[in-house]
């Protein structure tokens, strides 16, 4: 047999293994991603500006849950905003089904009739709460928010850092997701439609 022969058997056989070994080699395929690992979160109740609100008031709706406070200068604007703008995609039935309450993590500045006026300026049917700093502090925990007053500036003029996220409870008021600072409006109602329509 000629060496070009010879060659062109070689790179027959090597091609013929190679094209076994993809055909029949099955490798075992990577385990999804694992969701992520969402907090206890569970129930509370807080003060509002006609009378204490608890999470078992709004049984049966998908509740949306925000952390913050009156005087943040844009983060919760922007977000109450882009819930008002997810809430108007939906139909009138499903606007029913939900419910949004706004935390303020800052009681020192923000009484419940403040708050009452605060987030009317969104959606009427916002509810705006709070509670004493250990009342705030245990639920924050077990939410997994994050908050702490920064140093400086006047008693009344202050930033408070905090968590940004927005949290979905379902009808039964089990924490289902968390959305992240910055999801557009339709994303918001997409996410809202998928727990209403759960079984």
């Amino acid at each position: 047999m000629s060496s070009e022969r010879l060659l062109l058997a070689i790179v027959a056989v090597l091609v013929a293994v190679i094209v076994g070994v993809a055909v029949l080699w099955q490798p075992d395929a990577p385990a999804p991603a694992a969701p992520p690992t969402l907090p206890a979160g569970g129930e509370f109740t807080l003060q509002s500006a006609d009378g204490p609100v608890s999470l078992k008031d709004f049984r049966g709706r998908v509740t949306l849950l925000y952390f913050g406070y009156t005087y943040c200068p844009d983060i919760c604007p922007t977000t109450l905003s882009a819930l008002t703008a997810g809430l108007a995609q939906l139909t009138p039935e499903e606007r029913a089904r939900v419910a949004v309450v706004f935390i303020s993590v800052d009681p020192q500045r923000d009484t419940p009739e403040h708050l009452k006026t605060y987030v009317a300026f969104f959606d009427p049917g916002f509810v705006g709460v709070t509670g004493s700093p250990a009342e705030l502090g245990e639920l924050a925990g077990r939410y997994g928010v994050f908050y702490q007053r920064q140093p400086g500036g006047k008693d009344d003029a202050y930033i408070v850092d905090h968590t940004a996220e927005t949290f979905a409870v379902g009808p039964d008021g089990r924490l289902l997701a968390r959305m992240a600072h910055g999801t557009p409006p339709d994303q918001v109602a997409a996410l809202i439609r998928q727990y209403l329509n759960q079984p």
